[in-house]
């Protein structure tokens, strides 16, 4: 099973708002995941992060990928 960390989008059309989940990769984008550790809302003025880094490290500790966008989240987090 390949764990993926990636953004599941939520908002309404031409407001995006996004859950950071971990997911398998062979799911739907916002179909079914296993677990929800964090948002991200870029409509605000700067954008708005707000992930628990402890889930994201040991995710990321026990082999899930985060997609590159979820990458540099993570990073502007100070969680990578």
């Amino acid at each position: 099973m390949a764990v993926k960390i990636r953004l599941r989008r939520v908002g309404a059309k031409k407001a995006p708002f996004y859950r950071v989940v971990v997911a398998d990769s062979r799911f739907p984008r916002d179909g079914r995941f296993i677990e929800e550790i964090g948002t991200y809302d870029p409509n605000q003025e700067p954008s708005v992060v707000s992930i628990d880094g402890e889930k994201a490290k040991a995710w990321i500790a026990n082999g899930a990928q985060p997609t590159d966008t979820v990458r540099v989240l993570l990073k502007k987090s100070n969680i990578l």
